[in-house]
């Protein structure tokens, strides 16, 4: 069973922190996980949400001023356990 999630990365912890600190409590659902290796080698954090939340959570960051590196959505393939397709959307905030 495929499932597309959307990714944002941040430049530094702190935007990851500030992201997570702007989304609380709100309406949207939205997780702070690990970065996952098909995006980045490097260690880091990244917020995951389902696609429909992906453009108002868009939004909120922009609004708030948080700095996003990069936008990503990944397919999942939940029945092997890992991304069936690397990303289908790549978008660099710079």
């Amino acid at each position: 069973m495929d499932q597309t999630m959307c990714y944002f990365t941040f430049p530094s912890t702190y935007q990851a922190i500030k992201a997570e600190k702007v989304l609380a409590g709100g309406q949207y659902e939205f997780r702070m996980v690990p970065v996952p290796r098909v995006i980045s080698s490097s260690c880091g954090t990244a917020l995951r949400c389902m696609p429909g939340d992906a453009g108002p959570i868009r939004g909120c960051l922009e609004e708030a001023s948080v700095e996003v590196e990069e936008f990503y959505e990944l397919q999942v393939d939940k029945s092997a356990g890992g991304f069936k397709s690397f990303f289908s959307r790549r978008e660099k905030y710079n």
